[in-house]
This record gives C-alpha cells, structure tokens and sequence, in this order.
C-alpha cells in the first residue's frame, strides 16, 4: 500500500504540494470517485488513480526511447540548453528519471532514459563494455584504411589510449561511416577521425547494446520500452549484425533526421 499524493508525485514528477493543489481542485480520481485525502492509502498495482483526466499506470520503474535532436543536454538540469527530459511527454515522465549516458549536444540519436539505478549502473560500468554504434557523416570520403586503426586500440590527442573500435563504410554513400564503440571518451568519435585526418560533420547513435533505435521514431519523440526490448539491449553485440541493420534503414534515417 502507498499513499496517494506519493504515487501521484513518483508518477508524474510533481510535488506533493501540487499534488494536493491538484486534489481540492477535484482533478484527482481513485476508482473513478473524485478523491480530496492526499493520505489516502491506495494498491498502485489495483486501483486506478485519474490525474487530470490522464490515467497513471503503475510501474515498478519506466524506460524509454528517445531520438535525440541536436541542440538537447543529456542531462537532468543545465542552467544554458534545455535537457533532454524537456522531451518526455507527462504520460512517461517520472521522479527521478535521468540519461543512462551521455550524447553530445549536437549529435542525435538513441538516448536511454530510466529511473532504474541499479540498470544504469550496469549500463554504464565500464566492466560491462556495451557497445554503442554511431552513425557518422564525414567531410571526406570513407578509407577502409581507418578499419585497422580503428581496431588496433588507437592513440589520440598525443597520448589518450582507446579501446579497440569497430568501423565500417557504408554502401549507399562514400561519405557515411558507421562505427562501434565500448567506451565513451569526451568527443572521443570526432577525435579518431580527426586522428585519422578526416571530419565529423554530423553524428547519430543507431545502437546501445543489442538493441537499435526504432527507425520509425521522429526526431525528438520517445518510445516506452518493453521488458524485452531491455533485455535485447543487455545482449551480445554483433557488428555485422549491426551493419546489415544500418545498410537497410539507412535512407530512413537519413531523410528522418536529416544527416
């Protein structure tokens, strides 16, 4: 049992305070009767709670899919750009939801988002190695020669070790490279093309794990995710799986996001 001003707040990220606003007004239902006690003790999994005529559903915790644009923080507050939880929409919205990573401010793409610690950790513990692939534009035509660069663990800026990485041109256009990395390094994308003497012009996360980002899904909208969809995140990375993947959706993600 859980109070319901509680429920409300986790649900929808409002304060208690609002919450009872919300209550005298008579725009808080339970079981479909206009209810004003913010005390009340309420089953989250059985009754129906109503807010404002939106209807809060119980979960234990919410993931989501997001297609970043360029211009959005990954963050949970920035006092100069707006974040990317500025994106949720309030049916999704809850307490304490926050990026599981970082993506540039410019860059677009998958951004996973979640109120779930004990899963981000996962996600984000350098042990765990998941694999994230971006899909680059480049200022000068693809060389297959950057792939043994790539994968012998480059050096860049002078002395800044990383992780072998995966790289791969595109078929469809000379100046696309799709690319997989186990880390996350500040820039770290632009930085290994620049090492290798060519421009990032533009960047698009197309996969986190095993999971990719639904080609379907506009710039700026989000997805809830499902146990499985989590679950396909979580395993093995396959590049050419990866590939193959991108080779297909490629024109849609290009004239969706316009990259």
């Amino acid at each position: 049992m859980e109070r319901l001003d509680k429920f409300i707040s986790d649900r929808t990220g409002m304060s208690r305070k609002d919450v009872k606003l919300l209550m005298k007004r008579g725009e808080v239902k339970v079981n479909g009767k206009t209810e004003h006690d913010p005390g009340l003790r309420i089953n989250p999994e059985q009754d129906m709670v109503n807010v404002s005529e939106r209807n809060l559903v119980y979960r234990k915790n919410t993931y989501v899919m997001l297609n970043k644009p360029d211009g959005y923080v990954c963050s949970t507050r920035d006092g100069r750009s707006e974040t990317v939880l500025s994106l949720v929409p309030d049916e999704l919205r809850v307490k304490n939801m926050f990026p599981a990573g970082r993506l540039d401010k410019d860059s677009k793409g998958f951004v996973f988002l979640t109120d779930d610690g004990g899963l981000a950790h996962r996600i984000l513990s350098p042990k765990k190695h998941l694999t994230k692939c971006y899909l680059v534009r480049l200022e000068n035509e693809y060389s297959e020669e950057y792939e043994s660069v790539f994968e012998s663990g480059m050096t860049i800026d002078g002395d800044e070790k990383c992780l072998p990485a995966k790289v791969c041109g595109i078929s469809h256009d000379s100046h696309f490279a799709l690319v997989g990395l186990d880390e996350g390094k500040f820039h770290q994308v632009k930085r290994m093309f620049e090492a290798v003497g060519n421009k990032v012009v533009s960047l698009f996360r197309v996969q986190i794990g095993g999971l990719v980002i639904d080609e379907n899904l506009a710039p700026g909208e989000c997805l809830e995710m499902l146990d499985n969809e989590i679950e396909k995140m979580l395993s093995d990375f396959d590049f050419s799986d990866a590939r193959n993947s991108v080779e297909k959706s490629f024109c849609s993600y290009l004239i969706n996001n316009k990259l």
